[in-house]
Parts: C-alpha cells; structure tokens; sequence
C-alpha cells in the first residue's frame, strides 16, 4: 500500500471513504497526479517514485490553517 497526500481548497469536495481516480502530468523531471475532476492535487514527485496505478481511496482528510489535506491509500 502507499499512501500519497494531496491538498484540496475547499472543504466537503471528499470524504473519507471515497474511491478516487487521479490524473498524471508531467514536468521536466517530475510528475504531479490531480484528483478528478480537479478536486485536490498532490505535490511533484521524482521519477524514481511516480505512481503506478490510477485508483485509490480516501483514508483521511485533516484540516490545517494552510488549508485542507487529503491522504488517499492506493494498492501498490
């Protein structure tokens, strides 16, 4: 399992629980994955370390003055 962090903007767009697909982009030397349809998005990742699978599931949502958290389990 591998779990990866994603920040949202706004509150209630997840739950935990919910099944997520994620979208890949690319950058020079990294990539960044996008929840669907453009609810969270994580930070940029090596290429040593891009995710494999596409689907996952919301473990938890934690809410901090920089805003609000989401961190999705996905089976790899």
């Amino acid at each position: 399992m591998r779990e990866m962090e994603f920040k949202m903007e706004r509150k209630d767009l997840l739950h935990e629980g919910d099944g997520v697909t994620v979208t890949e982009g690319l950058l020079p030397g990294s990539y960044y994955y996008t929840i669907d349809p453009s609810l969270a998005m994580s930070g940029n990742f090596p290429l040593r370390e891009r995710l494999h699978t596409r689907e996952g599931v919301v473990k938890r949502i934690t809410e901090n003055a920089r805003g609000f958290y989401v961190t999705v389990e996905f089976d790899e």
